[in-house]
């Protein structure tokens, strides 16, 4: 950034590339989009992800974008010392930008880290009627769900819900064998013991881990409960055949 200065040596992350930015505004930017979601503790954030600003200048340096939006009262808060937008603003950004699965994974990463309002911010873009996008911010909204833990829950969610199948719910709990605490169904259907779970793999070389779910896998069969796990290899055909199978066995 013009003007401001990081030894040469760090390998700057989205943080420090935030706060360069709006140090280069002079301080007069507010913090939106993707960064202000970071800011507000959204996961799945590329540290690499363009620094969006609202603020009038139309010469913003590489890896930054300023916007010369309206922002009212109310829409803007401090944040780890940083003027950003609230948790309601910038969803209503997230929502109507970009593909709409790309919008609803932003969403459901920003509604697990600040649990904002969709009425908050249905309200919000009332009174920013003639912006652009506000149909995709509708639609992406009804999809938004915060139990989504992942990018591919996110996607393996609104597979099936585009596949015709009733939403599911997620992060359905289901009581331990020893009575204390629970396990987490990533998404399924109570009514007929039916869940779905996206296994990204990133524990196969723990054994401590794999033997715990192992001992889960097992006791959640023996409670009644038929789980379908979907991996990155699988697909999208294969997905939807094998809960089609298993829905059929579910609703006998």
């Amino acid at each position: 950034m013009p003007n401001v200065y990081l030894d040469k040596r760090v390998d700057p992350s989205l943080r420090q590339r935030t706060v360069a930015a709006w140090l280069w505004s002079g301080r007069d930017a507010v913090v939106a989009g993707l960064a202000a979601a970071a800011v507000h503790g959204s996961k799945f954030v590329d540290e690499d992800a363009t620094v969006e600003l609202i603020w009038k200048n139309g010469r913003a340096p590489h890896g930054v974008l300023t916007r010369a939006d309206l922002l009212l009262p109310g829409e803007t808060e401090c944040r780890s010392d940083l003027p950003v937008t609230t948790p309601a603003r910038t969803a209503f950004d997230l929502g109507r930008r970009g593909r709409l699965d790309e919008a609803v994974v932003r969403l459901d990463a920003l509604g697990a880290a600040t649990r904002f309002k969709p009425c908050d911010v249905v309200e919000l873009a009332s009174l920013h009627r003639h912006t652009r996008g506000l149909r995709q911010l509708e639609v992406a909204l009804d999809l938004l769900d915060a139990g989504s833990e992942s990018p591919k829950e996110t996607w393996l969610r609104l597979l099936v819900i585009r596949a015709g199948y009733p939403r599911p719910r997620t992060q359905i709990p289901v009581p331990k064998p020893d009575g204390w605490g629970y396990y987490y169904l990533d998404m399924g259907w109570e009514d007929i013991m039916l869940a779905l779970e996206y296994d990204g793999g990133q524990h196969w070389a723990n054994a401590e881990r794999i033997a715990y779910d192992i001992r889960r896998a097992e006791y959640l069969r023996d409670v009644g409960w038929n789980v379908v796990r979907v991996m990155k290899a699988h697909r999208v055909t294969d997905v939807l055949a094998r809960l089609r199978r298993a829905w059929s066995t579910a609703r006998r």
